[in-house]
Formats: C-alpha cells, sequence, structure tokens
C-alpha cells in the first residue's frame, strides 16, 4: 500500500536518484527501477534496515515500486520533479538525467557505502540482464511469484503486473537479531506515517 512520504524521504530518494544518474550514462527507467530495488535489498540484508522504506511489488519485470514507476512514467514527475529529467532514446525507451547537483544530507556513511557499491556493481549491467539477476531462482521476487501462484503468468507474458507484495524480512530468515531490528524498523516507520496522515 503506498503511504504520503515525507520531505525527507523524497529528498533522499530523489538525491539517490541523482547519484546513480551522475554515476551511471545511460540510464534508462527499467535499470533505474531495477537498482532501487537492490538498494533497498542489500539494505535490508546488509544492515537489516530498509534503505528507501518502499513498497515493491511482484510484476513481470518486477520487483517495482509503484509508486515510483507511476512517478517516472507520468507526463511530469511529481515526486522526483525537482530531481531528474527525462528523454526519450533513440530505442524509445525513457532515459534519467540530474537536475540537479547531489546531496548527502539524508544519508549515513553506511548509506554512501551502499550507494557506491551498488552503482559501481552494477553500473556496466543492461536493464535486462538486471532483470534476469532480480528474477532468479532463489530471488525474493521468484520464491513471492511462485508461492503466489503467478510466476508462471508472468514468465509467459499473460500478466504485467500484481499487487502482491516482496515481503524483505525473509532475507533475514534465520538472523534473528536483525529480523528484529528490521521489523521494529518498519513499525517505527509505520507508525511515523500514520501520524503524517
Amino acid at each position: 500500500m503506498s503511504h504520503p512520504y515525507s520531505s525527507s524521504e523524497i529528498d533522499k530518494l530523489g538525491n539517490a536518484v541523482v547519484y546513480l544518474a551522475g554515476k551511471i550514462n545511460p540510464l534508462s527507467k527499467t535499470k533505474l527501477l531495477k537498482l532501487i530495488y537492490l538498494i533497498e535489498e542489500y539494505s535490508v540484508r546488509t544492515y537489516g534496515l530498509p534503505f528507501f522504506n518502499l513498497n515493491f511489488s511482484v510484476w513481470k519485470l518486477g520487483p517495482v515500486s509503484r509508486d515510483v514507476f507511476v512517478d517516472l512514467s507520468s507526463d511530469e514527475p511529481v515526486l522526483l520533479e525537482k530531481y531528474i529529467s527525462r528523454s526519450f532514446g533513440s530505442d524509445g525507451g525513457i532515459y534519467i538525467k540530474p537536475k540537479v547537483v547531489f546531496s548527502d544530507d539524508e544519508f549515513s556513511d553506511n548509506d554512501m557505502d551502499l550507494l557506491e557499491h551498488v552503482s559501481e556493481t552494477f553500473k556496466n549491467f543492461t536493464a535486462a540482464e538486471l532483470v534476469e539477476l532480480t528474477h532468479r531462482k532463489h530471488s525474493l521476487w521468484y520464491i513471492t511469484a511462485l508461492e503466489n501462484g503467478v510466476l508462471e503468468h508472468l514468465e509467459s507474458g499473460h500478466m504485467n503486473s500484481t499487487e502482491i507484495a516482496i515481503d524483505f524480512s525473509r532475507l533475514l530468515d534465520g538472523l534473528p537479531l536483525k529480523k528484529e531490528i528490521f521489523e521494529d524498523q518498519r513499525e517505527y516507520l509505520k507508525s511515523s506515517q500514520a501520524l503524517k496522515i
């Protein structure tokens, strides 16, 4: 389920996109969506903490944060409007460019290390290779799609998107302390979001 975002959450997402677009050129919409997911997954796996606290769903080319997808796909972005510009490539794809200089105000040292790691590790991957990576057999996308009976439909192209959520806490099965930290942080963020409404 979507929720209202605070200014600091939007700043963190926007500046992360600025950072990625500054490091990776060209940066397609699909590649950006995959990198945002990988940052979230790596953060949960490494620190037991969400990076953006975005919700991700099982889609054919997913996992995808619907809010970010809609923002990047709409005629005019809302969440990211002050951070990025978009252009259409000769292949018809949408490409992302930074509008502003990157600001690290919303990032811890660990966040910066993670952004650097993900951008350096995956900068030469194509969007298709990142989709393949996030769809590998033991990935959260694959397991969730399989358990919910949509894997075959997504892979065959008979279904493009679902509302089925990716549960990042599953990355921490067998790591009770990290899992508790993750669940406490998610509960805290959920409570904070409820206060914004």
